[in-house]
């Protein structure tokens, strides 16, 4: 009877010792290690860009790391790369994370202003527009939107008048109002004296100073008129100067 309980014994040992393996050769599942990623949040937490190059990409590059913490991850990478000027490698992080992730309000919010550092304010409004629809009270994206909203009708407006002076060319008579009707740059420079004109103006002190400037606008007028067509008169040039002295009086 001993040996036969020692035999069992030594037995069950020799089983026990082989169920690991067993495990990991297909018997039962083996749990799966969790990704430590802490080591990159605390380096892009420290701004440390050298350390959270390492220690990000290695989360980022372990299949093993759950859904949640690569996005958390590729946030905070992507933030660690914007305050470093890194707009691309922001942008990629934050449409990695909302690749993963679509309803994430802040990240739409930041990947449009990291559009709007590289000058294509289509996607930053349309970012900006996409923050809002998850979050309709979300504050800064609400406050992007409606800047770029206005911007662009800015721009629409400019684009509207392009090429256009303060006046109607249907109704210019003199060879200098013509020359501008017929010269785009020309045009938008008479335009653009017209509106820092009626700025400085309106910026006056008080009415005399309005018309002290007003009479200045309406001399130039009449030795812009005078000197068109004679020699050495530069009509670009004299609007060119124009326009300085006019954005010169109120500091633009």
């Amino acid at each position: 009877m001993r040996s036969f309980i020692h035999l069992f014994g030594a037995g069950l040992l020799y089983a026990l010792s082989l169920a690991p393996a067993d495990a990991a050769t297909g018997g039962e599942s083996v749990a799966v290690t969790q990704v430590d990623v802490e080591l990159c949040l605390a380096a892009t937490a420290a701004d440390d860009v050298d350390k959270a190059a390492t220690a990000c990409a290695a989360v980022i590059d372990d299949e093993k790391t759950a859904k949640e913490d690569l996005v958390k991850v590729l946030i905070a990478r992507g933030a660690l790369m914007a305050r470093h000027d890194q707009v691309d490698r922001a942008i990629a992080d934050d449409s990695r994370a909302l690749e993963l992730d679509p309803g994430l309000a802040d990240v739409f919010n930041a990947r449009g202003e990291l559009w709007l550092k590289k000058g294509d304010k289509p996607k930053a409004v349309q970012d900006f527009g996409a923050a809002l629809k998850i979050d309709p009270n979300h504050a800064k994206a609400r406050a992007n939107h409606k800047a770029m909203a206005r911007e662009l009708e800015r721009i629409g407006a400019q684009m509207a008048v392009a090429g256009k002076p303060s006046f109607n060319c249907a109704r210019a008579r003199r060879a200098v109002e013509r020359a501008i009707c017929g010269n785009r740059e020309l045009a938008d420079l008479d335009r653009e004296i017209f509106a820092a004109n009626a700025r400085v103006i309106r910026a006056a002190r008080n009415a005399d100073e309005a018309k002290a400037l007003q009479r200045e606008q309406d001399e130039f007028i009449s030795r812009r008129n005078a000197g068109f067509g004679r020699p050495g008169y530069d009509l670009k040039k004299a609007m060119q100067e124009r326009l300085q002295r006019l954005n010169r009086v109120d500091g633009y």
